[in-house]
């Protein structure tokens, strides 16, 4: 029998360990077996009130979807067993798409609190091991999201907006550095840029304000009481945080046949001009060495530069030069780490190669290859 003097277990866990217990027995488990060796039945006080407990447990499992059966033993009420029918709870087998695959793995790479970290890593090796993923690469390359930690402030902050409650925190300015206390009226948090943005009613300003959240200093306080304000419809996130997003660049790309989708689909062709790469409008556009030169707009070289390099050779940078020295970089970069010496240790450096005026790469894989 469990021991009488440990802590209470909380009903959810006394379900899951139900569920353990009925999945892995051998023909079924009688009531009096389910109370003296599953955790959480010896905290009933009384036969009745384990009656009582198990019976809105049985309930609960069945709303829940979880088909328990009971197996009549010979009549007696003593021999009533229960188990769950494993063929009907089962879930089929996993056939992800290379695009349903894709979608798991950005929602991985976004989501990177170190609680869910490890599991995450977890699910997507046995996906893979399944036959899942590879193929999927490229197809979800450009769109991995760049978001950088929360941080502490991110939970009281939901739970303000969840509850409709004032919060007060201390705020460095990015423009000044001065710090303040701001209080504000939180009503959404949003991600962009590589950072997430808190966006509310500054109390103080009386207007509206967007707070990076890397920028709270010590902890948020909940103010006042629940439903002290109301949310606006319509809160307009790119135009409260429009005034971070800078001037926007165009970039000229040589992209490889049926590659890199996401950058074709922000970007423009260079029209149906004569392969000189000077035509105009829409349409396939002209080719630069077996690809498709299109315009793709940007905002953050560094973030841009980022996401180019994710695509290793099917992309091209003609220009600007900036970019498409940050791009070279990082190509670089990544070759030198797997390019070391595993005698030594050491990593040679790569040769060098040119890039012609138009900005043309003829260099190997590492910087671009075309």
């Amino acid at each position: 029998m469990p021991d009488q003097t440990s802590q209470p277990v909380n009903p959810a866990t006394r379900l899951l360990n139900l569920v353990i217990a009925l999945v892995n027995t051998s023909v079924s488990m009688t009531k009096q077996q389910i109370r003296t060796s599953v955790a959480g039945y010896a905290d009933a006080p009384s036969p009745e009130a384990f009656e009582r407990m198990f019976e809105r447990d049985k309930d609960s499992l069945r709303d829940l979807g979880i088909p328990i059966v009971t197996v009549d033993a010979g009549g007696h009420s003593d021999d009533v067993g229960y188990r769950i029918d494993q063929d009907a709870y089962a879930l089929p087998a996993v056939d992800l798409t290379p695009a349903e695959f894709g979608v798991l793995s950005l929602a991985a790479q976004f989501w990177q609190d170190k609680t869910l970290r490890t599991d995450i890593s977890r699910a997507l090796t046995k996906l893979r091991a399944a036959g899942a993923g590879e193929i999927a690469n490229d197809a979800v390359a450009g769109l991995a999201p760049r978001v950088r930690a929360v941080g502490d402030a991110y939970g009281p902050l939901l739970d303000a907006i969840e509850a409709l409650r004032v919060v007060s925190f201390t705020y460095r300015a990015a423009s000044t550095g001065e710090v303040r206390t701001r209080t504000v009226e939180p009503w959404r948090i949003a991600a962009r840029r590589g950072g997430w943005y808190l966006l509310g009613f500054d109390r103080e300003r009386q207007a509206p304000r967007a707070y990076r959240l890397s920028r709270i200093e010590g902890r948020v306080r909940l103010l006042g009481r629940a439903g002290a304000f109301t949310i606006p419809e319509g809160v307009d996130v790119d135009a409260l945080l429009g005034a971070r997003a800078g001037r926007e660049l165009e970039a000229r790309l040589a992209i490889g046949p049926e590659r890199a989708e996401a950058l074709r689909a922000r970007g423009r062709s260079d029209g149906d001009g004569d392969g000189t790469g000077e035509g105009t409008g829409e349409g396939a556009g002209p080719r630069r060495d077996g690809r498709d030169v299109v315009h793709v707009p940007y905002t953050n070289a560094h973030t841009f530069a980022d996401e180019i390099a994710g695509y290793g050779d099917a992309v091209v940078v003609l220009s600007p030069p900036e970019l498409r020295d940050a791009v070279v970089r990082r190509l670089r970069a990544a070759a030198r780490l797997g390019s070391a010496d595993p005698a030594t240790g050491l990593t040679p450096s790569p040769t060098d190669r040119s890039l012609d005026r138009d900005g043309t790469s003829t260099t190997t894989t590492e910087e671009q290859r075309g």
